[in-house]
């Protein structure tokens, strides 16, 4: 069984109402099995970082607190290079811990106006999350950021009763409903999981290889560093619909 940890990036509004370009987001994936070992391992990095950089061990890792120097790291005056080094380090960490990563990247000026870009991206993860259990004939729990809590759920127990996705092959649609989804989706605040803060650092990056950042002297994270990923990339999910990396599922096309 898998333990599923999806965060978001970007915001539902309209782009020409000033909002973000997408809505993105990240899924980190934890066989139940390897969950010990891949927290211990997750905090044994915690505990190089805090000697590296005097970050505590449980302070809050967001990308957005290493984009405009927040959260704890408001007071460790870190140059935008040492925080291009962490938000890489936990990147390349992912492999490290045999954890799985991929991203849904939903172009919000592209999107169709009656489509809400908050449930399509959800859409989009059910939907790659059921061919994965079904294909490995296992299960998973999803655990997502606290926020919407509501409309996930309605979501996932749609994807579960009906799991109505677009077919790979031309037109259509396919009826696959989402057996392998144990329960309801558990709402957590990040602050409390290291393995949401990881999914929250790929939703960022996975939008940054969509949409690269302007240019600049120091990129705390540039277009490449969802590539930092390496092999924790799971390259499944856009196996058919290409793209520009491994593990991005970017719509529309």
């Amino acid at each position: 069984m898998y333990l599923a940890y999806v965060d978001e990036s970007g915001s539902k509004g309209a782009v020409a109402a000033g909002g973000s370009m997408s809505f993105t987001l990240g899924c980190v994936l934890v066989r139940a099995s390897q969950w010990a070992d891949a927290f211990d391992g997750v905090i044994g990095y915690r505990r190089y970082l805090m000697k590296q950089f005097g970050l505590p061990v449980r302070a809050e890792i967001k990308a957005n607190h290493l984009l405009r120097n927040g959260g704890a790291f408001r007071d460790l005056a870190m140059s935008e290079s040492a925080r291009h080094s962490v938000y890489r380090g936990l990147l390349r960490l992912q492999t490290k811990l045999a954890l799985k990563a991929f991203g849904i990247v939903i172009r919000k000026e592209k999107l169709d106006s009656a489509r809400d870009p908050h449930d399509t991206a959800w859409d989009f993860l059910l939907q790659r999350l059921e061919r994965l259990t079904t294909k490995q004939q296992t299960q998973v729990l999803l655990i997502h950021d606290e926020g919407d809590a509501l409309v996930v759920r309605t979501l996932a127990r749609r994807a579960r009763r009906a799991g109505i996705a677009g077919s790979a092959f031309g037109s259509g649609f396919v009826r696959s409903p989402f057996r392998g989804l144990v329960n309801d989706p558990v709402s957590r605040s990040s602050q409390q999981s290291y393995f949401l803060q990881l999914a929250d650092l790929n939703a960022y990056a996975a939008f940054r290889r969509i949409f690269p950042p302007p240019a600049k002297p120091v990129q705390i994270v540039p277009e490449l560093m969802w590539d930092e990923l390496g092999d924790a990339r799971l390259a499944e999910v856009n196996q058919r619909s290409g793209g520009p990396s491994p593990g991005i599922v970017a719509w529309p096309r």
